[in-house]
């Protein structure tokens, strides 16, 4: 009888988990066939990955839109993920596969073998993770859970706008947190926006139950930007297939260019289908709590319903 090694436990972990994902946004299990000295696991074909990508740009760092393209397409593959009650345990950019060489790629999460199912309010102790990219909780080895993703996609959005990692791993993160001046040096953090270091703010945040889930950093003014929502669009037109913007946003998006003479793509606008038209525009979603939440310069995000062939 053979007994598994470590690493032959974390693919046949990651091949359980990947058997039962299907979405655009998660790198797809073509097969797997074994030998009895061999495990043989074959993905679909992609081009590289996020580090690459952060190396071979100028000053080995990324610009905002372009990091806030490729952001916003990780939550919304951990979103489905943690939907469905599974922790990846080991985002960083090694781990987030680009499609093709196009300047503004479609992202696929890959490498599962950390993956961890822990429902909502469960809590996980086992090790798991990259340590540059793990939250405080793992590293001091106590309860985890899906709060930990949000942490690493913190240290991702981090590392894209700076190309640095923003804690000395032999400090108390605690201490380093506090100290602004540290984890946002003038170079090369004049030249980046408030917004992003709002939203790294809160993803890293030390306490679990402050920290960002997926759909608050969706929602986060740095994400819902008109550029970015115009980049994502352009993307899902050129795929032919929409799953990480919504229709429901769609009105919104054209208003704000409207009011502001900006130019919205005549092929972005979709005749209303009657049969699909509710009365209410804002049922099942959140309504403006005043006229001033109605005026703000990004329209109210809100969450983008599953689409059930995904599941």
């Amino acid at each position: 009888m053979r007994f598994p090694t470590k690493q032959e436990s974390q693919l046949r972990n990651e091949v359980a988990i990947l058997q039962n994902l299907h979405h655009p946004g998660i790198v797809n299990l073509e097969c797997m066939f074994e030998t009895p000295e061999r495990v043989f696991v074959v993905m679909e074909k992609l081009h590289g990955d996020m580090l690459e990508m952060i190396l071979s740009s100028e000053k080995s760092k990324l610009p905002e839109r372009l990091t806030k393209f490729l952001v916003t397409q990780i939550l919304v593959a951990l979103r489905h993920l943690h939907f469905k009650n599974i922790v990846h345990c080991d985002l960083k950019p090694e781990n987030v596969l680009l499609a093709s060489a196009e300047p503004f790629p479609q992202v696929k999460l890959c490498d599962f073998g950390f993956a961890r199912i822990i429902g909502e309010k469960s809590f996980r102790r086992s090790v798991v993770g990259t340590p540059a990219y793990l939250a405080p909780e793992v590293l001091r080895s106590k309860g985890y859970n899906r709060s930990l993703d949000m942490w690493s996609v913190g240290v991702i959005v981090y590392v894209s706008l700076s190309g640095t990692f923003p804690f000395n791993e032999d400090e108390d993160i605690n201490d380093q947190i506090q100290n602004a001046a540290f984890m946002y040096p003038s170079n090369p953090w004049k030249d980046i926006s408030g917004e992003a270091t709002d939203l790294i703010n809160n993803l890293l945040q030390v306490k679990m139950r402050k920290r960002y889930s997926v759909d608050k950093s969706l929602s986060h003014p740095w994400l819902q930007d008109y550029q970015t929502w115009l980049d994502l669009r352009e993307f899902e037109t050129r795929r032919g297939e929409r799953y990480i913007t919504h229709e429901s946003d769609d009105a919104r998006w054209e208003e704000h260019a409207d009011e502001r003479n900006l130019h919205y793509p005549k092929h972005f606008i979709m005749a209303p289908n009657l049969d699909d038209m509710e009365e209410d525009p804002y049922k099942g979603a959140a309504r403006p709590s005043s006229p001033a939440d109605s005026q703000r310069i990004y329209p109210k995000w809100h969450p983008i319903p599953y689409i059930e062939h995904y599941f």
